[in-house]
Formats: C-alpha cells, sequence, structure tokens
C-alpha cells in the first residue's frame, strides 16, 4: 500500500482520529490514550500500529512508560494532496460567484 494510501487508512476511522485529536495536545501513554475508549488494550494497540504504520505517530518505548507522539510530517502529504482539489474548488466557486453577479447585474 501507498504511503497516501496509508495514511487515508489511518484517518477514515474516527477513533483514530480522536487518538491522534489527543496527541496533538501533546505526548502520552497508551494508557492513557486508551482510557476514553470502550476497547481493550490491545485494541487501541492495533489503531496504534495502523497510525504507527501510516508514519502519523510514533511510539517509544522507557521502561514502563510507552509514549505516543504525534508525527505531523505523516499528514503533510495528504494535506499537500487535497489541496489540489481545494484550489480546484475555491476557482470553481469564484466562477459561478462571477456568473451570479453578471447574471444579477443584468436584472
Amino acid at each position: 500500500m501507498d504511503h497516501l494510501s496509508a495514511t487515508f487508512k489511518a484517518l477514515a476511522d474516527p477513533t483514530r482520529r480522536a487518538i491522534l485529536a489527543r496527541l496533538a495536545r501533546g505526548e502520552t501513554s497508551v494508557m492513557e490514550l486508551a482510557k476514553p475508549f470502550d476497547m481493550s488494550l490491545p485494541a487501541v494497540s492495533q489503531h496504534l500500529k495502523v497510525l504507527e504504520g501510516a508514519g502519523l505517530i510514533k511510539r517509544g518505548r522507557d521502561a514502563q512508560w510507552r509514549p505516543c507522539t504525534l508525527d505531523a510530517r505523516g499528514i503533510k502529504d495528504a494535506a499537500q494532496w487535497l489541496d489540489q482539489y481545494r484550489k480546484f474548488w475555491d476557482e470553481s466557486f469564484g466562477k459561478l460567484d462571477k456568473y451570479l453577479k453578471d447574471v444579477q447585474s443584468k436584472e
């Protein structure tokens, strides 16, 4: 699977998006990440594995501490890919706005 596909696959799940939102506030442990979810620790670990595989998070190990951090570089490719479509829609809406103003001025 290519990197962009892995990123979108990881972002498609609401639990993984919630985990990323939490990590955007700072590094935390796997146990802390698991607290808000009604699922087993192995299930949360599986979500983390998908996020790590997509390059969206980094996991570490320091004795009993298992820190997770956001790796925002993983989102950069997806943002750049989406940006080309944002430009398309901006231009399309700009043309529609101009057309509507032309129609209104003729009335």
